[in-house]
This record gives C-alpha cells, sequence and structure tokens, in this order.
C-alpha cells in the first residue's frame, strides 16, 4: 500500500463493457509495477436479481450502475492516461476545468460501499409485474395449478395476497412473487 491519498473517481464507459474496463484496468496495475501506488480498487457495483424465466426462478447478476465503474486512485502524471486510455473508456465522470477529474464525496462513497455490500448480500428487485385483480396462475406450494385473482399487494414482504376458488368457495392465500405466474 502506498503513502499517497487515493481517492474515488467515476469512469464512464460504454455500457456493457464495464467488467472489461475493470480487469483491463486491475490487470494493468498487476503487469506494470509503476501504476500499483496510484490505482487502487476498481469496482463495478452489481446487484442480485431474480427473474422468472419459464416458470423458474433465475438468479443472475446486474450492473447497478450501466456505463460506470468506480476507481480508487491518485490521479497524477501517467496514472490519468492509462485509465483514460483503456478500450471502452470514455472519460471521467464530472470533470472540472481543464479536464481534471472531481472526486466523488465521502458520503458517496459510503453510501456506494454500503450500496455494494447490501447488494450483493440480498436478492431483491424482482420487478412487480404484477396489479390488483389480475388473474394469475399458481405454480408452488399446495395450490399450484390453481388460479387466483390478487387481492393485495406487499413489496416489502415481496407477497402478495390473492384469493382463490377451491370448491366453489374464494379462499384467501398469502404467496411470494415467486410462487405464481401470468396466464
Amino acid at each position: 500500500m502506498s503513502d499517497l491519498e487515493r481517492k474515488w473517481y467515476v469512469i464512464k464507459t460504454i455500457s456493457g463493457k464495464e467488467n472489461k474496463v475493470k480487469s483491463y484496468i486491475e490487470n494493468e496495475v498487476r503487469d506494470n509495477g509503476g501504476y500499483q501506488e496510484y490505482i487502487g480498487k476498481v469496482l463495478v457495483p452489481i446487484e442480485k436479481v431474480i427473474q422468472m424465466r419459464k416458470g423458474k426462478k433465475v438468479h443472475r447478476e446486474k450492473v447497478y450502475y450501466p456505463g460506470y465503474v468506480m476507481v480508487e486512485a491518485h490521479l497524477e502524471g501517467e496514472a490519468v492516461h492509462a485509465i483514460k486510455n483503456v478500450p471502452g473508456v470514455i472519460n471521467f465522470l464530472s470533470e472540472g476545468k481543464g479536464g481534471a477529474a472531481i472526486p466523488m464525496r465521502t458520503e458517496e462513497v459510503n453510501k456506494m460501499l454500503g450500496k455494494i455490500d447490501q447488494l450483493s448480500e440480498i436478492y431483491e428487485n424482482v420487478n412487480i409485474p404484477f396489479v390488483v385483480g389480475e388473474t394469475i396462475k399458481v405454480i408452488d406450494g399446495p395450490f399450484s395449478g390453481f388460479n387466483g385473482t390478487i387481492e393485495k399487494i406487499n413489496e416489502e414482504k415481496r407477497k402478495l395476497e390473492l384469493a382463490v376458488l377451491i370448491f366453489g368457495r374464494k379462499t384467501p392465500l398469502e404467496l411470494n412473487f415467486t410462487q405464481i405466474e401470468k396466464i
């Protein structure tokens, strides 16, 4: 670790090339000893999401800020050019007068680092493609195969209440979003 003060900067990249930019910068630091004291961590914030595909839960990672990579660096001399010359890098975000990059504020960094930990630990952001009053099919649990009408959606608990017709009588159920699908 060097005694140079590093700050966090945001790099604007070509969308979809975030991980390539990250690994290119990391390889550059590893292979070119001169950059090790200038460039620290490189992050591509990701979130883990669950999507429903053909009735199955699919876990996948999604870039949280498409088109952006965060880098901890002491931007001086060749380090600036080394980063700007990485294929896929457009420029530093919020460049000030004279083209100098402006570092992220401490609270932004803490929020970003906290958000990364939080996002990688929790599976959330299941898109809620359902609306109250909609008829859906139960695909998981003891009532699998039954159709029901959504009566209430609880986004925080990731559950919904529905009424299922069993033997001609409405029966209330509480299910997860992943236990149902659109008809």
